[in-house]
């Protein structure tokens, strides 16, 4: 069995509101989740082992705050594909033996900073700027757009595969009580939504707000002493696309995601039939498409005609982004789909609760793509 293979499980999962808080910052947003986190684990400060911030400036700052003395602590970058990285980072640290007891927390005062994705004083988008400043394109949104024009004219796939897309996620923000976007869409009000980077309309893009995810790691051998079920993490893995190909790859990130997908699976010892719910890293509608295509949820070019089946809305095959997503709940960078995940293993989903949600997949497709399976066995 893999060495990874369902060391850590989740204790604890704490998540504040979503909004604009023009009193907070990051690290009173990331020290307000981590209290929860802890308080849903049964846990305190003095008992993490180790702690990685993500978009927190100052992993020592937080600490302090926090008030915790951690054997170790690091500090990750802001960008979304950072959770996947986190993620097998506290695996890896408590398979180890380095760690027992591991604390992610995200911090995001984006909103009320005024934050932007594109142009050159851009820190949290693809860092790919200077290169694109020659054609106007800074902006992660618009090298989407770019992408998926290129998957249209490869494959054939429409517009209206975008807007099933937005419109089942704002279905499910509709029963997320925490959502910050959950007016109806439907697929009429797509098509008639304003362009931001043409093809992609306004609700094809990602929320930014305010918020903070944290996430309270253990070894599984405390699984049966939690206050909570526990969810392990039954498998985890990234692989990076950045040698070859600058930003956006050829193959939309398909290749890096097989051999993700080769490795999740046999480390899981699951199949793509074997999952209940998915949770795919929606900054934009096209990444839904290519993240199905690259974990073999459907072959490539059909994930246009796939995801207009219906699947992945809560009566679906495979339903997904229960909470609304980075489109309607909120984007929260991938954190906010973790909680989520953890919420449907659990059965703690209340009116969005997918029946036996026994595994549940995680996957972002990036530069550096990632993918988790949250189960209730390990």
């Amino acid at each position: 069995m893999h060495p990874l293979r369902s060391k850590a499980v989740v204790a604890g999962i704490g998540v504040t509101r979503f909004g604009v808080f023009d009193t907070e910052d990051a690290y009173t947003l990331g020290a307000q989740a981590l209290r929860s986190a802890l308080e849903d684990a049964g846990r305190q400060a003095c008992d993490l082992d180790a702690v990685i911030t993500i978009r927190i400036p100052s992993y020592q700052r937080f600490c302090q705050l926090a008030g915790a003395d951690p054997r170790t602590a690091f500090a990750l970058q802001g960008q979304g594909r950072m959770a996947g990285v986190a993620l097998e980072l506290g695996a890896s640290l408590i398979a180890s033996g380095a760690a027992r007891t591991v604390a992610l927390v995200y911090g995001n005062d984006g909103r009320s900073r005024g934050a932007t994705y594109g142009g050159l004083d851009d820190r949290y988008g693809n860092g790919d700027a200077t290169f694109w400043q020659a054609y106007g394109m800074t902006s992660p949104g618009a090298v989407h757009a770019m992408m998926y024009a290129r998957h249209a004219a490869q494959y054939g796939t429409d517009d209206d595969a975008l807007g099933v897309i937005a419109s089942t996620f704002r279905r499910h923000a509709g029963l997320n009580p925490a959502a910050v976007m959950r007016k109806p869409l439907t697929l009429d009000d797509h098509r008639n939504s304003r362009y931001i980077a043409e093809p992609l309309r306004l609700p094809d893009y990602c929320l930014i707000n305010d918020g903070g995810v944290a996430l309270v790691l253990t070894h599984a051998d405390a699984a049966h002493d939690l206050p909570q079920p526990p969810v392990y993490l039954r498998a985890v893995a990234t692989q990076t696309r950045m040698r070859d190909s600058g930003f956006p790859p050829d193959d939309y990130w398909h290749g890096a995601m097989q051999d993700i997908g080769k490795r999740l699976y046999r480390m899981a010892d699951l199949a793509p039939t074997d999952m209940h719910a998915l949770m795919i890293y929606d900054n934009f509608t096209p990444t839904v498409l290519f993240s199905l295509e690259g974990f073999g949820y459907c072959d490539p070019g059909e994930s246009g005609p796939w995801v207009k089946q219906g699947h992945l809305s809560l009566q679906g095959r495979y339903p997904a982004n229960t909470s609304g997503g980075h489109l309607s709940e909120s984007y929260m960078q991938g954190w906010a789909l973790i909680a989520e995940a953890v919420r449907q293993v659990r059965g703690q989903a209340q009116g969005r609760q997918v029946a036996d949600a026994g595994n549940v997949h995680y996957m972002c497709a990036s530069p550096v793509s990632s993918s988790a399976i949250f189960s209730e066995a390990p």
